[in-house]
């Protein structure tokens, strides 16, 4: 397998002297005008994207309606109200930690290499952590230097979500577009970069964007050597399979900021905090579609979990990011809000098939599409963004929400550590 992680990951840990996230310089970024070869630093970039895998889980299905948590004070993912925060050290302290360590070596990279490939990759990355932490989180704490002040707090305070995607996220991931290519060796290439550009578009509701990118994977998908692997289960036990556009590449030896119970334990019902953490409104939409091969993937009713991650080998199961499957229904979701249905319902059925399921026939295409990602994307820390996208949570959720509570509590210690210039979101 081809893993990511086996650099010297000691000397690019970040030193624990400082008072904030991004005061903290890897040894080798300190002195980085010494250095020649940033594959390293890179490879650091990559490694950090590993502690927001659980966090995204957890975030993606248990504040949905796919999962739930039985064991206090993991019941506030439950719960829509201010006591979220008690979930700081397990869930979004590693996950903003992780992320904007990420962030730094990707700057440094994107900085100082002459390497053009390993410039487009790393504003892949920097773009994908980005993405992660304005859909968490809001406004969020933007530094695009390899150096940011250690004097100047102003560089801490939050940017709008909407000028961090103008002025961040997409232009990284088109300048990520052009630079890399078609490999899908583990690393990021221009169809997962495409990929996640019309997934950020679908994200901002401009359909007509998203559309020309996501038709440019679909399309391309397969000279790329992607495909739908034919058997749904073996998506989940065969990492780096014809389907999986980019993964965030996991290895049992190696520890990162997210020092908890995986995300295949989380969905398989292995932590005590949420032995049985099926949601029955998950069995009710799976028995809603009856034949569907994926429902003896991804649902055990004997035990109310998932056994969609395998336990076995499961410390060494990537992440997947980004699967061709998923592409495909934001695909048809895209052609249908501009109004070209019939092209939908012909990338949708591409997913039903493989389910075992006849061909759509309905009146509500909107809804299928929605009802067909969460059958298909069940337990991969989509569900929960989803709903916020699309305006549903109300309704799929079947309570009146504050939007306050769309997104996730900023880390307390970073609000504290900031005095106070990193605030925190509204309701928490």
């Amino acid at each position: 397998m081809n893993k990511l992680y086996i650099m010297l990951v000691a000397l690019l840990m970040i030193t624990t002297a400082c008072d904030n996230d991004l005061e903290q310089f890897p040894p080798n970024i300190a002195s980085a005008n010494s250095l020649t070869d940033f594959s390293g630093v890179l490879n650091a970039a990559y490694f950090y994207q590993h502690a927001s895998a659980t966090p995204m889980a957890v975030m993606g299905d248990f504040r949905a309606d796919n999962a739930f948590m039985f064991e206090a004070p993991y019941t506030d993912f439950d719960e829509f109200n201010a006591n979220l925060t008690s979930m700081d050290d397990q869930f979004f302290g590693p996950f903003y930690t992780g992320l904007y360590k990420s962030i730094l070596s990707a700057n440094n990279v994107i900085e100082n290499s002459t390497n053009a490939t390993e410039v487009g990759e790393a504003k892949f990355l920097r773009a994908l952590s980005y993405f992660k932490l304005v859909r968490a989180f809001g406004d969020v704490t933007v530094n695009l230097s390899a150096t940011p002040s250690t004097t100047d707090g102003s560089i801490l305070a939050r940017t709008s979500a909407d000028n961090v995607y103008n002025n961040v996220i997409i232009p990284d991931f088109q300048d990520a577009i052009a630079a890399l290519g078609t490999s899908t060796d583990g690393r990021a290439s221009k169809l997962a970069a495409q990929g996640m550009l019309g997934k950020v578009f679908m994200q901002l509701g401009d359909y007509s964007k998203a559309e020309s990118q996501l038709a440019a994977v679909v399309s391309g998908a397969g000279a790329a050597g992607i495909s739908l692997m034919e058997n749904f289960a073996d998506i989940f036990t065969m990492d780096l399979n014809s389907e999986i556009i980019f993964a965030t590449q996991v290895s049992s030896s190696v520890s990162d900021e997210y020092g908890f119970s995986e995300f295949w334990s989380w969905s398989g019902g292995l932590d005590t905090k949420s032995l049985n953490p099926l949601d029955q409104d998950l069995v009710d939409a799976f028995a809603a579609s009856p034949g569907d091969l994926r429902a003896a993937v991804t649902i055990d009713t004997e035990v109310m979990a998932s056994p969609k991650f395998p336990q076995t080998g499961g410390p060494d199961l990537d992440w997947i990011e980004l699967r061709l499957a998923d592409v495909i229904l934001l695909y048809a979701e895209a052609l249908n809000e501009n109004g070209n249905t019939a092209a939908a319902v012909t990338e949708l059925n591409k997913i039903r098939a493989r389910a075992g399921l006849a061909d759509y026939a309905g009146s509500d295409l909107r809804q299928a599409i929605q009802d067909e990602r969460r059958l298909e994307l069940a337990f991969e820390g989509q569900r929960w963004f989803d709903l916020v996208r699309t305006g549903t949570v109300d309704a799929e959720m079947g309570q009146t929400i504050s939007s306050d509570y769309y997104v996730f509590p900023i880390p307390v210690s970073e609000v504290l550590s900031s005095f106070g210039v990193i605030t925190q979101n509204a309701g928490y």
